[in-house]
């Protein structure tokens, strides 16, 4: 059959309905060379647009043990440069793959959509490189450490809230050391309270009595210290949870919006490839004096 580019005003070229046989090209609906090279180019985007990100503040996950930095302003910051890394690595990873893959002989509809669906298997299996590595990441961890936690665990006090504890045992009339057995089980109390649902009667009662016994405060003096840090803790695991949803949105977001940037770029290289257009990869300055175009 006669074709003519989709893309430009080239004379009509016979070919069949298909892919273009080019020496050495794969024929096949899905060249999964430019795939996995898209793939690979946006997962190291990602990853060193990730350690950017985290240099200058703005690093998904937080090494301070604490809830003082997790503010919905930083998880909002953190989402939108999330964002803007899922669509320029996606949309680079899905402009090689349509760049480089096999031309085709058929429809304008249809190779555009053959070329989104390459952009959009680039961005799926970027995320699955992701996923594997974030795994991986995971299991790492050596197993005397696991051994080691576990055997602490029964006495370990909750994370999170070790600032809130100092300041709940504080005392100078008794500086020395609190047990972690007590420790621990104050944390589990605090924790409990800082739901939706305020700590029972007895539960709080028994807080009092051992921020009394182990700071030498009176039961009024208590009583108030355990509200006030109880609050400090609810306030603080609200402001997590408001922090942890918008970022886990923002996330989603993020995503979606980095498979549309693979689709639509890979269409845009698709067309540059088919029309032969190259991307202006350098500046001759040169050229550029002599006022060439």
């Amino acid at each position: 059959m006669t074709y003519e580019s989709p893309y430009s005003d080239e004379p009509a070229l016979a070919r069949t309905d298909g892919p273009v046989p080019i020496p050495g090209g794969p024929l096949s609906y899905l060249h999964w060379g430019p795939i996995v090279a898209g793939a690979v180019v946006a997962a190291a985007i990602s990853l060193v647009l990730g350690a950017f990100g985290a240099s200058i503040g703005l690093a998904v996950a937080s090494p301070s043990p604490t809830w003082r930095d997790a503010s919905v302003a930083l998880a909002l910051l953190s989402g939108i440069w999330l964002l803007i890394v899922a669509l320029g690595a996606f949309a680079a990873g899905g402009y090689l793959a349509g760049r480089v893959r096999s031309s085709w002989s058929t429809s304008q509809e249809e190779i555009e959509f053959r070329d989104g669906t390459h952009g959009l298997l680039v961005w799926a299996l970027a995320v699955l490189i992701g996923g594997i590595l974030a795994w991986g990441a995971a299991i790492a961890t050596p197993a005397a450490v696991t051994a080691n936690s576990a055997s602490r665990s029964a006495t370990a006090e909750p994370a999170g809230i070790a600032f809130e504890l100092d300041r709940l045992f504080r005392s100078a009339q008794r500086p020395e050391a609190i047990d972690p057995d007590t420790r621990a089980e104050a944390g589990r109390l605090l924790l409990k309270g800082a739901g939706r649902q305020d700590l029972a009667e007895d539960d709080r009662t028994h807080l009092v009595r051992l921020v009394s016994t182990r700071t030498g405060l009176g039961p009024a003096d208590a009583d108030r210290r355990v509200r006030d840090i109880q609050t400090e803790v609810r306030q603080s695991a609200a402001q997590s949870r408001r922090s942890g949803v918008l970022l886990g949105f923002m996330t989603a977001v993020a995503l979606a919006a980095g498979a549309a940037a693979a689709w639509f770029a890979a269409e845009a290289g698709g067309r540059h490839r088919d029309n032969a257009v190259t991307p202006p990869l350098r500046f001759d300055w040169r050229r550029g004096r002599r006022g060439d175009v």
